[in-house]
């Protein structure tokens, strides 16, 4: 059976979608085949767009690993410019992820996805990082040195000690620039890699950066530099919450094909 795939990326994170309304996928040591870099199509992740009652559809992520994770900033942005490309999309985007609602939109020629609200209160700030889950769960380590870090030995290390153990964490460098501008590097869990950006990662160390009181977030658009391109974050600071998130940035429709299965 030939099966059809569409391959975007987003600032160089890159994921295969598929349209699976009519027919669900459900085989994880197929869906870790076809992300294989050597042996199948090749991705940081994979994306099903499947049907969903309350919402235009249900965004199904699953890492390179084949197995359904947490949310993806990156991968959302791309469902979204999918969904144009499936005549899903009119003005604007409403969809399930595993984390609840989103919205989106396009708009010159740069993708835009709202994030769920984070209270406060679940930030855990430590004397040598913060942990935060934006979607999905990221441990945030400020640097001077990030071109120097051994971001996939030293990220490896963390992802898999205590507390997070089995379940494990993505693991984000960042180092402060001026004028309010991040530079973020990170190993994503899943793909046991360091993968060019991570659209949640972006985020969380933004608000980790906020909520430290590094940068501010009275920003209207904070950039955040990643070895695949540029991201921007607007959000809104209150008392108990950030809320309003949005993670803006490029998205490239790369190819489209079919793999026999």
């Amino acid at each position: 059976m030939d099966l059809s795939f569409y391959k975007y990326q987003g600032t160089g994170n890159d994921f295969i979608l598929i349209d699976s309304r009519q027919k669900k996928i459900e085989n994880s040591f197929l869906l870790k085949k076809l992300c294989d870099r050597h042996f199948g199509i090749g991705a940081d992740g994979i994306i099903l767009i499947q049907n969903d009652d309350k919402s235009d559809f249900y965004m199904k992520y699953c890492n390179s690993d084949g197995k359904e994770s947490t949310m993806c900033g990156n991968g959302g942005r791309c469902a979204i410019s999918f969904a144009k490309k499936l005549g899903i999309y009119k003005n604007k985007i409403h969809f399930r992820a595993i984390d609840g609602y989103h919205n989106g939109f396009i708009k010159d020629n740069l993708v835009s996805l709202n994030l769920v609200d984070l209270e406060r209160k679940t930030i855990k700030i430590h004397t040598k990082y913060v942990f935060l889950n934006t979607g999905s769960p990221h441990h945030i380590i400020f640097v001077e040195n990030i071109k120097e870090k051994n971001v996939y030995k030293e990220g490896k290390n963390i992802r898999y000690q205590k507390p997070y153990l089995e379940k494990g964490v993505n693991v984000n460098f960042v180092k402060i620039l001026e004028n309010n501008m991040l530079q973020v590097r990170t190993y994503e869990r899943g793909v046991e890699n360091e993968t060019l950006s991570c659209g949640t990662g972006v985020v969380a160390s933004v608000i980790a950066a906020c909520e430290t009181n590094k940068i501010k977030s009275n920003f209207e658009k904070i950039l955040i530099q990643t070895l695949g391109g540029k991201l921007w974050v607007s959000l809104e600071q209150t008392k108990s919450e950030y809320k309003n998130i949005s993670l803006t940035g490029d998205v490239k429709f790369i190819f489209k094909g079919s793999i026999f299965i």
